[in-house]
């Protein structure tokens, strides 16, 4: 029998009142991909930042090729073959692919090479990753910046290639080439560790899974053998509901409209918005999907008031004008608004749950400027126990949160408004498959009650699971909406890459 590449014999990481991972075994294959699964907090996060220098076990040990070792960095994971795909790419904008490549590399590995343009050319090509040493990175695609960070593992001669959510920002298309990279790797005997939440893609890709929960092992399995709905109740356990397809409805009453918005980039690198008309109707769910990069940023920041850049009617809440108008005076009216960015823009990080669900709950916790604290207390109690947000209490910083737990805080926060419009991105973006069930029945009982909701998504299963009109953003255009159940994944997939704009719009723009 061959010796594994790698082997976790009963590694355990303690943090002050919490075990991340407990006696936790594995083994992974030259040439094997294996999904590592779970909730939210599971400790999957954790065990992969061990294995690649980040922290240290507190017990156990870390066997590679039948040698025990001690991985005191990323540094030391890098020159022993292990490489590592973050979710959040760490790439300079305003480089060169040459450039970050070479700022990504080790100097001792970087001494053995002569020309590293080359090798960047040669490696491309081996595995059909077209990436052109030359381009400014922002000028890539999400899809093209993600083969640059491969890339970069793949120059150092990788053995064990360690990806965490890798698809979460790529369109179909984007996926499937991503795939075909991964399935080459594996032939060629190359092991990976996939972390995903989205169990079709764990099917498809993957030999073997390995489940946590609560730190332990809690299963294995084939994937090829199961499917997503029995990998998912490994996971989660029997008595947890999951997303179903809900019925979709048609309604009249426009809440919220933009009328020929446009807007110039917020950053440099962005591609702003360019006549963008939508309409958000009571009682419904209108669904944007699109590629990070192409918009969503800026589009997001002026529905919410973040951005007040736009005239004034070029934005309408049912009559009213309220293009210029701040975040605060939309709250006001009865928006609610779930942002990309948890920390710092959804949460302050420093703040205690407690004093985040005062942010946009004012209103109702305080008379004349006065807080009614115990008010304050029991409501972020309830917003824990009613949402399943592991924490240690109501006064736990937000920034002590895995992401995951911290959506659905953030969720919870909002869908307690019961506001009259929702402007929700990403809404369960990292959450684990039994959460986002939850978070998706939160979203369609809210819809039932009669409430507007934008949800701007890169996931499109989501996005036909929840919405009963559907649109794509592309460079800052938005297409027309369509009835969810008059179209496709396949259609709005083309959607995404810009399928909807006419020969003479380009030629315009």
């Amino acid at each position: 029998m061959d010796t594994p590449l790698l082997e976790l014999w009963n590694v355990s990481k303690f943090f002050p009142g919490v075990v991340a991972n407990d006696k936790v075994n594995l083994k992974l294959n030259q040439g094997e991909i294996l999904a590592l699964l779970g909730e939210n907090g599971a400790g999957k996060s954790t065990l992969v930042k061990m294995i690649y220098g980040v922290n240290s076990p507190s017990e156990g040990a870390i066997l590679w090729n039948n040698h025990e070792v001690t991985i005191r960095s990323p540094n030391e994971a890098r020159a022993m073959g292990i490489g590592m795909v973050f979710q959040h790419f760490s790439v300079f904008e305003t480089l060169t692919v040459y450039e970050n490549i070479q700022l990504g590399l080790d100097k001792e590995f970087l001494d053995t090479v002569s020309d590293l343009r080359q090798i960047i050319i040669e490696k491309s090509e081996q595995y059909q990753l077209h990436v052109d040493p030359e381009r400014y990175v922002h000028s890539l695609s999400i899809g093209e910046r993600q083969r640059v960070e491969i890339l970069r593992c793949l120059i150092q001669d990788v053995k064990l290639l360690i990806l965490d959510e890798p698809t979460s920002v790529l369109a179909p298309q984007e996926i499937e080439g991503l795939f075909e990279v991964l399935r080459q790797l594996s032939n060629e005997g190359c092991a990976i560790l996939f972390i995903s939440h989205k169990l079709k893609e764990v099917t498809a890709l993957c030999h073997r899974a390995i489940i946590l929960r609560g730190g332990k092992v809690a299963g294995e399995c084939d994937p090829g053998k199961e499917t997503p709905n029995s990998i998912a109740r490994m996971m989660v356990g029997n008595e947890t509901q999951l997303s179903e397809t809900y019925p979709k409805v048609e309604t009249d009453q426009i809440l919220f409209q933009t009328n020929q918005l446009t807007l110039t980039p917020s950053h440099p690198f962005g591609c702003g918005l360019k006549s963008v008309n939508l309409q958000l109707r009571a009682g419904e769910i209108y669904g944007l999907a699109g590629v990070a990069g192409n918009g969503q940023e800026d589009l997001l920041a002026v529905l919410s008031g973040e951005d007040t850049r736009s005239s004034a009617d070029s934005i309408q809440w049912q009559s009213k004008n309220i293009g210029n108008w701040d975040a605060g005076k939309r709250r006001k009216l009865g928006l609610a608004y779930v942002p990309a960015n948890r920390l710092g823009q959804g949460a302050v990080p420093e703040m205690s749950l407690e004093e985040n669900t005062l942010l946009t709950h004012s209103n109702k916790l305080s008379t004349n400027s006065i807080i009614n604290f115990p008010k304050l207390k029991q409501l972020a109690k309830d917003l824990i126990n009613n949402n399943q947000v592991k924490c240690r209490n109501e006064e736990a910083q937000a920034k002590s949160l895995s992401g995951g737990n911290l959506q659905k805080f953030i969720m919870g926060r909002e869908v307690a408004q019961q506001p009259k419009v929702l402007i929700c991105a990403h809404p369960t973006w990292g959450v684990d498959i039994g959460a986002a069930s939850a978070i998706h029945r939160q979203l369609i009982e809210l819809r039932d009650a009669g409430t507007a909701i934008l949800v701007v998504s890169e996931d499109i299963d989501e996005l036909f699971i929840l919405c009963d009109r559907l649109a794509a953003i592309y460079e800052g255009r938005v297409s027309q909406d369509i009835k969810t159940a008059d179209t496709s994944i396949d259609q709005v997939g083309e959607w995404i890459a810009g399928g909807f704009i006419s020969q003479a719009e380009v030629a315009h723009a």
